[in-house]
């Protein structure tokens, strides 16, 4: 089926599939070979416009550009210098901005991260260094997570399928010989698991060997603990990683901080993360935020290692990136590393995941599309003289 956009009159080709795109070009007359031409610029390749699809005829190109759009997103900046952390700025259709950012990999959501490293034959090619993409799913929020900047800017809407792939696609041209965008994770603005409708048919395409051809152990969906869309993961058997953002141990902490979950119990959390179907060697990944005398306590520390107890996971706890406007506090460092050797020595897997790009708001909890906010400004102030 042809998927129209929420924001544009025109359908954006990156939100079809190779049959979906095979039946659109055949309705309009052209043979199916067209469309596997057609796909390959537009995933393989990454097409930026029509034009450069040089072989296909005049009159094809012709007919998408009047008929159709590549994607939504324009790439409007990018922030941070090259091999470090960088922000991706982006502007939407209609107006909004949302942001991704490009990581160089810690492994903290790599299942292979675990494995022992093969020996590099003599005199072969140096390997790439491994990036993540922490790609975002909604403008904004609707949870309300009190030490999230995204949720606390409020909710504007979901992205579509293509808005999600002009990330992954933009962030693929920003790498150069020496890097390889290899993990996606799904952790950034916007919550997936309220927008599977875009988020799965994206994820089917991420992994497609005629498309994107990333692994599913390389990709992660994160979720703030909504059951009903594990769940409905779970049942579109997609095979990706799964991550949970715990961040407390008892229900009353976990209603304050995280109050747009409270109506999924921790109970029946841990169910569905029982119950969610895992290939050989693969586990949950928990994120913890350690918020200084809310869940770091030796209460929290004993209740984390007997409720986790008995499910495949790894703990990934996180150094909270502090904001003013959020008012949280974060655990000292020496404490978190503390936190993390105790839960070591329970034998559980544990990383603790240091800030990634805070000093220009690119860290954990942190985006917030602040170009949006100031349009919003500058909008205003101009209201305002008129």
């Amino acid at each position: 089926m042809l998927m129209e956009s929420e924001v544009s009159p025109l359908p954006p080709l990156r939100a079809l599939d190779l049959p979906a795109m095979a039946t659109f070009l055949q309705q309009e007359g052209y043979p199916a070979f067209r469309a596997r031409q057609v796909f390959q610029w537009v995933f393989e390749k990454g097409a930026l416009d029509f034009d450069c699809m040089t072989n296909l005829p005049k009159e094809l190109r012709a007919f998408l550009a009047s008929r159709c759009t590549l994607g939504g997103l324009r790439h409007a900046d990018t922030i941070g210098e090259p091999h470090e952390t960088q922000k991706l700025l982006f502007e939407t259709a209609d107006g909004e901005w949302i942001e991704s950012v490009l990581m160089r990999d810690d492994g903290t959501y790599n299942d292979e991260a675990d494995e022992e490293p093969e020996s590099a034959p003599r005199g072969s090619t140096p390997p790439k260094e491994r990036l993540s993409l922490c790609v975002s799913s909604q403008v904004g929020c609707p949870l309300g997570c009190i030490f999230c900047m995204t949720g606390h800017g409020g909710f504007r809407r979901h992205l579509t399928v293509d808005e999600i792939l002009d990330q992954v696609l933009t962030a693929r041209r920003l790498t150069d010989e020496t890097e390889q965008l290899s993990n996606l994770v799904f952790m950034g603005m916007g919550e997936p698991m309220l927008n599977l409708r875009a988020v799965i048919p994206a994820l089917r395409l991420l992994t497609s060997p005629q498309a994107f051809k990333i692994a599913t152990r390389r990709i992660t969906v994160s979720t703030a603990g909504l059951v009903p869309g594990i769940d409905e993961l779970a049942r579109a058997d997609v095979g990706v990683n799964l991550a949970v953002s715990l961040n407390a141990t008892t229900q009353k902490v976990r209603d304050r901080i995280m109050p747009g979950v409270r109506k999924w119990p921790i109970s029946e959390l841990l169910d569905a993360c029982r119950r969610f179907p895992l290939a050989k060697r693969r586990r949950i990944t928990f994120e913890y935020v350690l918020l200084r005398g809310l869940n770091d306590t030796p209460d929290d520390l004993r209740r984390l290692t007997a409720m986790l107890h008995g499910i495949p996971c790894k703990i990934n706890l996180i150094l909270y990136n502090a904001d003013p406007a959020l008012g949280c506090t974060p655990t000292p460092e020496a404490e978190a590393e503390r936190f993390r050797q105790a839960l070591v020595e329970a034998h559980h897997t544990v990383s603790l995941r240091r800030s990634k790009g805070q000093r220009f708001k690119a860290a954990c909890g942190q985006l917030a599309a602040h170009a949006r906010r100031q349009a919003d400004d500058r909008n205003g102030s101009e209201t305002s003289k008129r």
